[in-house]
């Protein structure tokens, strides 16, 4: 019985120093990155205004990987750098329920997901890429009507551009939504 309960405790023991060590090399083979390295995040330019309100430059954003929202012409822009990936027309907020302007990253993501809200339960919505509490962008299978704003907040595209732009879109991928 003591040979099971030595042996179990340097079993675990074993573990837990595998596990100290997967930490430990994790941490220090992280690395900044260098200064040339395309995928490397510049400064961005900013400005602020007498009323104490940041604005950016669009332009000067250089991420690897970043996504455009342009509530004005109700289109989504998937860029890498400056070159444009994708190109699709959304349907954004209407008027009473608009979508959010601002600077913001994805921070969850579904390949179908519930989405409920007041005057709406959607079930099995695809490709749900959540960027701001509960706004996301996302597939739409219930309408048709793209390039215009009918949503409660949230970008709609048609299924498989949102699939594209979910399967091309990671984890803090950059979202900035505009009018």
């Amino acid at each position: 019985m003591q040979f099971w309960i030595r042996s179990g405790g340097i079993r675990s023991s074993k573990t837990f120093c595998t596990s100290v060590a997967l930490v430990v090399v994790t941490l220090f083979s992280w690395s900044a990155p260098l200064a040339g390295d395309r995928h490397s995040t510049t400064a961005i330019a900013a400005s602020v205004d007498e009323n104490g309100i940041t604005e950016f430059n669009l332009r000067q954003i250089s991420q690897p990987r970043w996504i455009e929202i342009d509530l004005s012409e109700q289109r989504l822009r998937a860029w890498e750098g400056k070159k444009l990936v994708y190109s699709y027309r959304i349907s954004g907020g209407k008027r009473s329920t608009p979508t959010p302007i601002g600077r913001f990253r994805i921070n969850s993501k579904y390949r179908t997901h519930r989405m409920r809200g007041k005057g709406y339960n959607i079930p099995d919505v695809p490709y749900t890429m959540y960027f701001y509490e509960g706004y996301a962008i996302h597939g739409a299978y219930w309408h048709n009507r793209f390039g215009t704003p009918v949503s409660h907040g949230c970008v709609n595209l048609p299924v498989k551009q949102a699939r594209n732009v979910y399967n091309w879109a990671s984890y803090g991928t950059l979202v900035v939504v505009h009018k």
